[in-house]
């Protein structure tokens, strides 16, 4: 498995098999990715989990190998050839079609017509031209079994369908054919009267190497939802013929008798099993792709820069039952709170205007946050206005507020704020996405973020899986400072769990702020493999241990220290490390100090 691997991703085999050994130890992939450079060959998190998952992959399909191996074993049916085939094969999909023509738990038509003999009548058939020498060669297999000549020959026929039906180098032809010319159609069913939002599709065609994943995810949503018919098209004589070609290479001759098999194994094997085929792949291709720009935008929404040192006012705009505002100061901490009612049917002005200057002035607001929900528009204008009537020297923003409701219902809300109304707590969440826009969103379950189409339509396992690795990857990348963090963010940091993120809070709780990543040791939990894979990660800015505000790694303190004193430098002038390193040779000293 590892020379395969090394072969596929181009990358050396002992960086495999040390990735291998690494994650078998326990290794997360942030941690291997930022302080096991050497050993991987500076994978990034990336390239670390395609190739996880690519072994992954490897180890299921020679599981599946085992099982078939076992199954065809079983009904009577495995030859050495076959098996050997089987072992060879390196994809899923070849192997499920060797496997197609032993799956049935029951007797195909093929299967009896073989019990009753009619094997060498099959093979007739397919080498001559000649039908009346076909039936008076059919005369010999009446029996008991087969009563007449047309018996034996619609036996021997079900045998020809079901060899061209399952043989795997006409399957991958006409598999070529329907990717290359294929189009999916839809329309409307009958008895779908009402207006709907599938009416685009009511009648549509589209080339399946063309269509896009958003249309494929509302064509399925449509079938689903049992507004539309969706059916895979493609121009059965072009596969005939293509099927043709191929049993004439295999020196069969093209009567009558094979080209009516040939028509019947495409109707009643090839194409029933490849529609199914062909709708799973473009299903699964286009929540790929959905994925994929789910985990893009919520990367991007997660590294959004912070505002620090600024106390922030956030709005959560209404009509009827106003604005909510919440002020909170530099860490997040809840000033004050209240509604006001400047937009209609109310449209209270001046008392929304007083309210709010006062705020500003009493509290030192440096900026505002207006949720983009209902009435936004409207409480943006009133923002606006005043700010110029009162030439105020402050600025404002628009953020999203996807998500807020559903934090504001959430038990770590209830818990921090439990005597506030909902609509209270969703604008100290507004205002939190300025400040601290990591800390915040990560409240909030990554489905509900709004980052996304169609999060309903894929799969949830692998869209809530590929989510949480983005935000552990967000998480790692930027660090947690352990004395303010949250047991949201803690929860994320590599070798952590939610049990130790509480144990942890509890501890600040009753102890006061870590001095040092050592203390980490002293809570229950937290032994040599956790806090290895954690400590880099968590940062403390005023402890005892300069380094402890680094990223560098506990392990490698006394290397650093080292290469510190060789260079005459303190932690205080640090960054002049790579104005020392001119003219000196990097590989000795990387060798000398036992450092990257």
């Amino acid at each position: 498995m590892i020379d395969i691997l090394a072969k596929e991703f181009q990358i050396k085999e002992f960086y495999i098999k040390n990735l291998i050994n690494l994650t078998e130890e326990g290794a997360t992939v942030p941690f291997i990715a930022r302080y096991r450079k050497e050993m991987t060959g500076g994978m990034t998190e990336t390239e670390i989990r395609e190739i996880l998952e690519r072994k992954e992959y490897m180890e299921n399909l020679e599981k599946r190998k085992s099982s078939i191996i076992e199954s065809i074993k079983e009904k009577g049916k495995l030859t050495d050839e076959l098996e050997k085939k089987i072992i060879s094969t390196t994809n899923l999909k070849d192997l499920e079609d060797i496997y197609a023509p032993y799956r049935s738990k029951k007797k195909t038509k093929a299967d009896i017509a073989r019990e009753n003999g009619l094997q060498p009548m099959a093979d007739f058939i397919k080498n001559t031209d000649d039908s009346n020498e076909i039936e008076r060669y059919a005369q010999n297999f009446i029996n008991e079994n087969i009563k007449s000549l047309d018996e034996a020959i619609e036996g021997a026929m079900e045998i020809i369908i079901f060899e061209i039906g399952h043989d795997i180098e006409i399957k991958n032809r006409v598999r070529e054919l329907i990717r290359e010319n294929g189009k999916i159609n839809t329309e409307k069913r009958k008895d779908v009267t009402s207006r709907t939002n599938f009416e685009d599709y009511y009648d549509f065609s589209q080339e399946i190497t063309k269509i896009p994943p958003h249309r494929v995810l509302a064509i399925f949503r449509g079938e689903s939802e049992k507004i539309l018919k969706v059916k895979l098209y493609i121009d059965e004589d072009i596969l005939i013929n293509a099927i043709k070609g191929k049993i004439s290479s295999k020196n069969i001759i093209l009567n009558r008798y094979v080209e009516s098999a040939i028509k019947y194994a495409l109707k009643r094997i090839i194409l029933l099993s490849l529609e199914l085929e062909f709708r799973q792949e473009l299903f699964f291709s286009a929540e790929e792709k959905a994925i994929k720009i789910f985990s893009e935008n919520l990367r991007a929404l997660l590294m959004t820069p912070p505002v620090k040192n600024a106390r922030i006012l956030g709005i959560d705009p209404a009509f009827r039952t106003g604005c909510k505002y919440a002020a909170i100061d530099e860490t997040g901490r809840l000033l004050e709170y209240g509604v006001i009612y400047p937009t209609e049917p109310q449209k209270d002005y001046e008392n929304s205007k007083r309210i709010l200057i006062d705020l500003i002035k009493k509290h030192k607001i440096n900026g505002i946050a207006i949720g983009n929900g209902t009435a936004s528009r409207e409480t943006e204008e009133f923002i606006s206005k005043i700010i110029s009537e009162e030439k105020l020297q402050i600025g404002y923003t628009i953020v999203s507020e996807a998500g807020a409701s559903v934090y504001s219902a959430s038990e770590n809300a209830i818990k921090e704020f439990p005597e506030l109304d909902v609509t209270i707590r969703g604008a100290i969440s507004i205002a939190r996405r300025v400040l601290d826009p990591l800390s915040e969103l990560i409240k909030i379950d990554p489905k509900s973020i709004g980052v996304g189409m169609y999060q309903h339509d894929v799969n949830q396992k692998k869209l809530s899986h590929k989510l949480d690795e983005v935000v552990v990857d967000v998480v790692n990348n930027v660090g947690v400072d352990i004395n303010t963090a949250s047991f949201n963010l803690l929860k994320y940091v590599s070798g952590l769990n939610e049990n130790i993120a509480e144990k942890i809070i509890e501890y600040r709780n009753k102890k006061g702020l870590f001095n040092s990543r050592e203390e980490l040791k002293k809570i229950s939990g937290i032994g040599e493999v956790t806090f290895n894979q954690a400590a880099g990660f968590l940062k403390i800015y005023d402890g005892d241990e300069p380094l402890d505000r680094m990223f560098i790694h506990p392990e490698q303190y006394d290397n650093v220290y080292k290469l510190l004193n060789y260079l005459e430098l303190s932690i205080e002038n640090a960054n002049m490390i790579r104005f020392k390193l001119k003219g000196e040779k990097i590989d000795d000293i990387c060798k000398k100090f036992n450092i990257g």
